[in-house]
């Protein structure tokens, strides 16, 4: 996709009300420090647009970027971040939740993990929690800069173990730093939102997980040759 215009459109905290999009929306969610806003960022060919941090736990909002006229990117709070207070944490799941359950446009859920290490208890919960509101989500694996091209298969594996994802499900790794990934990750944004119905999603014509994840790597190594 060819992008031509972007802009921070609604900002959500925990006591707004929802928008009312009618452009299909995709949201991103992962731990804090995950690299969630880099990820944005690449995506969209911003330098700033999500503000990244060395402070973890910074996003506190639901942002949704409109992209071009195209759709959204919904941009949802990071969790897992000790310092922030407990009653603060229970109300972004509150807010997330019920994003998950009353937008009418959400296509599909990206999560991020980091490739590095295994998936955490907070990444696991959030992954069955986005299962069990109805969608598939769709595996991230970030900062694949930071390891070896050798170890990429080995970790994409751990990932899907310890999340104990379907076998179908997608885990894409993904480089802020080379953009490893980016036109993988919207070959899958673009299948989506051609979808009309939110319901025949699982029906995408998108390359099989094996196939992208070697397309990935094989980016990744052109990048570092």
């Amino acid at each position: 996709m060819v992008i031509k215009e972007v802009t921070l459109e609604t900002v959500c905290g925990i006591t707004s009300l929802l928008p009312e999009n009618v452009l299909p929306e995709v949201a991103f969610a992962g731990r804090s420090n995950v690299g969630k806003s880099s990820l944005i960022n690449g995506l969209l060919n911003r330098k700033n647009l999500a503000r990244t941090s060395s402070q973890p736990g910074k996003t506190q909002t639901i942002n949704f970027y409109k992209v071009n006229t195209d759709l959204y990117f919904v941009d949802l709070p990071g969790y897992g971040y000790a310092a922030t207070g407990k009653d603060t944490r229970e109300k972004w799941g509150k807010m997330i939740e019920r994003y998950l359950r009353t937008s009418k446009q959400l296509r599909a859920v990206f999560l991020l993990v980091d490739i590095r290490h295994a998936p955490t208890e907070n990444d696991a919960a959030m992954y069955d929690w986005i299962c069990k509101n109805g969608y598939q989500p769709v595996i991230i694996a970030t900062k694949l800069d930071k390891i070896k091209r050798s170890q990429v298969a080995k970790q994409v594996k751990l990932i899907r173990e310890t999340l104990k994802a379907e076998k179908d499900t997608l885990i894409l790794p993904f480089s802020a730093q080379t953009k490893a990934g980016r036109e993988e990750i919207w070959q899958v944004i673009e299948g989506l939102i051609r979808e009309e119905d939110p319901a025949e999603d699982a029906a995408v014509d998108v390359t099989p997980a094996e196939a992208l994840v070697s397309e990935t790597v094989n980016a990744a190594n052109e990048s570092e040759d």
